[in-house]
């Protein structure tokens, strides 16, 4: 059974909820893993993971409880092989546009007859040819998540939730909002009122819809409207935002000590000290 699948199968009890892995460091991912998140996205699209490290990430979180899921760069079947080869289970597919690009992501994760996936016998998928029959009992252990990231692909959601084998659909608000005009503004009107829409209509037709925000105020947005399964920001986003608050504060103190002592000199001076 696909962890991930089992994740959303549970999710009556809560809302999944997970981050995006952009760090490309494995020790990073391996706390994160720790800090009690659900899931999280090993993203290819745009860090600089190749291969190598993303076995390596998958390595690190299996030592904790979060469930990994590989974003590739592209629908490229090469990729998904040498993906799938190096151990993930789920794979998030960015960009579809039509049932047809489900369908070939959807193809690539499957062995044939079912569909494409070269076999290799000696991978670390197969714990390096120990796992018994596991040509035979991979197909039913794949995830395939589907992207949509503009109106058009919006519009045929039902269509491409329908394709056999596609377990959930994602929605990515970043370029979702540049295709409708309003780059940079994930959290415009128009764009959060078209995404519930969305989520709503998965609902509809039972495949649960995901999405990711920046802010813990924005993901409440999302699980208000609806969403399955949500995100928050990435390790690096969460990184960044800690040490700048941090940063912050203590420029913030550091100006009101010297607020103060400028006081205080003022004071003394007019005592004539």
């Amino acid at each position: 059974m696909n962890a991930f699948r089992q994740l959303l199968q549970a999710a009556g009890q809560h809302t999944p909820i997970g981050t995006w892995i952009m760090s490309a460091s494995p020790i990073v991912a391996e706390a994160v893993g720790h800090a009690g998140f659900d899931w999280g996205v090993i993203d290819m699209e745009h860090s600089p993971l190749d291969v190598m490290q993303v076995a390596q990430m998958l390595q690190a979180l299996s030592a904790t409880t979060l469930v990994p899921v590989v974003r590739v760069p592209w629908n490229d079947p090469v990729m998904v092989k040498r993906v799938l080869d190096a151990g993930a289970t789920t794979v998030l597919f960015p960009f579809v546009q039509t049932p047809e690009e489900a369908r070939r992501a959807v193809a690539s994760t499957r062995y044939p007859p079912e569909g494409n996936r070269g076999l290799a016998g000696m991978s670390r998928a197969t714990k390096f040819g120990t796992t018994a029959n596991y040509a035979r009992t991979a197909n039913d252990a794949m995830g395939v998540i589907v992207q949509l990231e503009t109106p058009e692909a919006v519009r045929s959601l039902e269509s491409i939730a329908a394709v056999p084998g596609v377990d959930a659909i994602f929605l990515g608000p970043g370029d979702l909002s540049a295709a409708m005009g309003h780059v940079g503004q994930s959290t415009h009107p128009d764009v959060m009122e078209l995404m519930g829409r969305a989520a709503q209509r998965g609902r509809a037709i039972g495949k649960p819809v995901g999405t990711v925000g920046g802010t813990p105020e924005v993901v409440a947005q999302y699980r208000a409207a609806g969403f399955d399964y949500v995100a928050i920001a990435s390790d690096l986003g969460l990184l960044m935002r800690s040490a700048q608050a941090a940063i912050g504060a203590l420029r913030a103190q550091n100006a009101g000590a010297v607020a103060q002592s400028t006081a205080a000199g003022t004071r003394t001076n007019e005592s004539g000290y």
